[in-house]
């Protein structure tokens, strides 16, 4: 079992002095993650979507992670691919510096970002990416390893060249991908590498994602592996907010959300943007089904609705809002349903930086030792074939 938690560096408020406080608090949260017990700490990789992600540079804010910490995994979730945005030469370098500096303590994710407003903005059709995505997945994990690249390819052109340096994991850091649709689950299974499931469709759903993933995995062929270092591992979502008061948990947490979900349906679907209006968590859940009869949130290109089994927070013990006995009744659901890690996801628009430092704390001294004391704990190194 694994516990982290990632960063969309998403605000409600868009000045200068908003964006500086929610990296130096995001900074101070990382910290926390350390020092109670997290596993990881994973960073979005988003372009010109206001409000909604403002982690535009996440291989600085990992870097100043790492050098501020000595334990905590540094998750990239994902680095985006197309070849203008993150070539695979600066990519490679990146990571294996990263890997370095932190004395191996990197997890590679890869995508292609989620919408036209991203893609348009490197020169892009986002329906045109995924081959030039597949190109630079299969190409990167080379550079870790050989000595000299030469690459003639239909999108990526790269003369006989060395790369350095080489990353401090042999013979790379864990690859992933991100994953939402059931033919990216196929795919991750296929090219034996972890699935970082970033929809929130609830512990129903993870189940489903988990049987497509595995049977994929299990069937795959060795002539479609990225990379030299098979990591069977699927990685689940988790929006939370953990506090000793249930219903400031709720209220608090469902407005993130709320803010979370309106601002996905602004970018993705042309929606009005975002309100963080502080209501009751009545009021938002009514607002959210509101929001479920206008239209569909697309995360990528899987449409999910706006409904209770798709958020995960359709009753009093079915979400991770509330105390810490809440939080251990969903994540364990998750666990069942075959997650080898939980994505805590507090860091939403509206959210106070307190009560995720509370969050954190109270995962940390509660949440993760019940589960420890399970005896189920699983290093990502381990979970191989």
């Amino acid at each position: 079992m694994k516990f982290s938690m990632i960063y969309e560096a998403q605000i409600v408020e868009t000045h200068r002095e908003a964006e500086h406080r929610v990296f130096h608090e995001s900074v101070e949260q990382a910290m926390a993650l350390e020092k109670f017990g997290f596993d990881n700490i994973w960073a979005v990789e988003h372009t010109s979507l206001t409000q909604y992600a403002h982690m535009s540079a996440p291989e600085t804010f990992l870097a100043f992670v790492a050098g501020r910490t000595e334990r905590i995994g540094i998750g990239h979730g994902v680095v985006c691919l197309p070849p203008a945005m993150n070539h695979p030469i600066k990519v490679a370098e990146r990571i294996a510096t990263l890997d370095i500096l932190s004395k191996g303590r990197v997890h590679f994710g890869m995508g292609k970002g989620g919408s036209q407003q991203e893609a348009g903005a490197f020169g892009y059709q986002l329906a045109e990416l995924q081959p030039m995505i597949d190109e630079s997945m299969k190409l990167i994990p080379r550079m870790f390893v050989e000595d000299e690249i030469e690459h003639d390819g239909t999108y990526i052109k790269i003369p006989r060249r060395p790369i350095h340096p080489k990353p401090y994991q042999q013979p790379h850091p864990p690859i992933y991908m991100a994953t939402t649709r059931p033919e990216t689950l196929v795919m991750a299974g296929e090219r034996g590498i972890g699935a970082l499931v970033l929809g929130f469709g609830g512990p129903e759903d993870i189940a489903k994602k988990n049987a497509i993933y595995r049977k994929a995995w299990a069937e795959r062929k060795p002539e479609d592996q990225v990379g030299y270092r098979p990591t069977q591992h699927l990685a689940a979502l988790c929006p939370t907010l953990v506090m000793r008061d249930r219903e400031k948990a709720r209220r608090i947490g469902l407005r993130g959300q709320r803010f979370f979900v309106e601002a996905l349906a602004h970018w993705y679907q042309g929606l009005p943007k975002p309100t963080a209006w502080d209501l009751s968590a009545e009021e938002h859940l009514a607002a959210l089904a509101e929001v479920r009869e206008q239209k569909f949130a697309q995360l990528s290109a899987e449409k999910i609705p706006f409904d209770a089994n798709a958020f995960g927070y359709f009753g009093e013990v079915n979400d991770a809002y509330g105390t810490p006995d809440d939080c251990i009744r969903y994540v364990q659901r998750l666990f069942d349903a075959g997650a080898d890690e939980i994505l805590f996801l507090s860091q939403m628009g509206g959210v106070p930086h307190e009560a995720i430092m509370e969050t954190i704390e109270l995962i940390g001294t509660e949440v993760i030792p019940h589960f420890r004391k399970q005896g189920r704990q699983v290093n990502v190194s381990t979970a191989v074939a």
